[in-house]
């Protein structure tokens, strides 16, 4: 659908508006951002939520014609505001459908990103967007991951990992570089033949699944941090 190609464009090259204040599946909310969280954090909403919608493609892998990962899983939507959504884009969908969704797309390698978005309820035409929830489900070759690295630091600065998640390299690690040829924001460098993860690493995990010597690991101190971020999210945007 060329429409897609035409949404998948404004997503690259608009700048997020300066009131949007988005959670990426880990952030703060202070300013627009986004945070990668864990899925206690995605499912809570679910669970809140009473509407529900899955798009029926993503229309990042759409565009770029993704051969790696599923297009058929495409974002999904919480809140009143999703019933506004052109139902040939997507359907309403149960609580129980919104949990195995999301459930799908950890499984085939995706991440989570969540959050209020004023260009969402731009391109979708509904509104208010304190009644949408966005749950992106991103890819590291069609998705935010592909541009995060190239676009400006006050852009990318953004994208942060959720207080709590710590990454650490062990004594395992042999030097192959398979990790970093995964890491989206190029926050892994090696030094004398050992992965060494900086300062920049938005704690998404996809190192620790892809290391062959299981040598890198992801910690979350879970109770304080999912709670904390669950306070952040809910004053944004109203799913009930």
């Amino acid at each position: 659908m060329p429409e897609l190609g035409q949404m998948h464009n404004l997503y690259i090259t608009l700048q997020t508006p300066s009131k949007d204040q988005v959670i990426r599946i880990n952030q703060s909310l202070d300013m627009p951002g986004e945070m990668v969280l864990p899925s206690q954090v995605v499912e809570h909403f679910i669970e809140k939520a009473n509407t529900h919608w899955i798009m029926n493609s993503c229309i990042c892998r759409a565009a770029e014609k993704c051969e790696d990962y599923p297009i058929d899983l495409g974002c999904l939507f919480l809140g009143e505001a999703a019933l506004g959504i052109n139902p040939q884009l997507g359907r309403r969908v149960t609580k129980g459908e919104a949990l195995e969704h999301v459930r799908r797309c950890r499984e085939a390698g995706l991440v989570h990103l969540i959050g209020r978005n004023k260009l969402d309820t731009m391109w979708l035409g509904v509104g208010p967007g304190d009644k949408l929830l966005t749950i992106c489900n991103c890819c590291p070759c069609c998705c935010l991951w592909r541009v995060l690295p190239h676009v400006a630091s006050r852009i990318s600065a953004k994208i942060t990992r959720m207080p709590g998640v710590t990454v650490a390299v062990s004594d395992r690690c042999v030097g192959c570089g398979t990790c970093q040829g995964v890491c989206f924001i190029d926050a892994i460098l090696m030094v004398d033949n050992r992965a060494v993860i900086s300062d920049a690493c938005r704690g998404c995990g996809r190192c620790v699944s892809v290391c062959p010597q299981e040598a890198i690991e992801i910690s979350i101190e879970y109770g304080r941090f999912v709670e904390e971020s669950i306070a952040r999210i809910s004053p944004l945007v109203d799913v009930s």
